[in-house]
């Protein structure tokens, strides 16, 4: 399993139809071959950031399989136009975990 987390600063003014795409948006990604959860996280101290965390399979499930799938196109068209700039995305591979 792999993390994918994603930190998005939106347009200021714009979170209330951002975390409403995004909510339709979960369905489409939630959809995706080798994706097994997620959390979307607002910041506390900038409004406009967002963290989304990303559970998937492998990277490829998620570089190859979602990146290059419709659901990626429907995905984005749902929330791409909110974001100030692109999204800063890396991911994880777990190497300790307690509880």
């Amino acid at each position: 399993m792999i993390l994918e987390i994603a930190t998005i600063d939106i347009k200021p003014g714009t979170n209330a139809d951002f975390e409403k795409n995004l909510g339709e948006a979960q369905a489409v990604i939630s959809r995706a071959e080798g994706y097994i959860g997620h959390q979307f996280q607002r910041c506390m101290e900038r409004d406009n950031r967002y963290v989304l965390l990303i559970k998937w399979t492998s990277l490829e499930a998620h570089t190859e399989g979602f990146r290059g799938s419709e659901l990626f196109k429907e995905w984005r068209a749902l929330i791409g136009q909110f974001f100030e700039n692109p999204p800063m995305v890396e991911h994880y591979e777990l190497k300790f975990e307690n509880g």
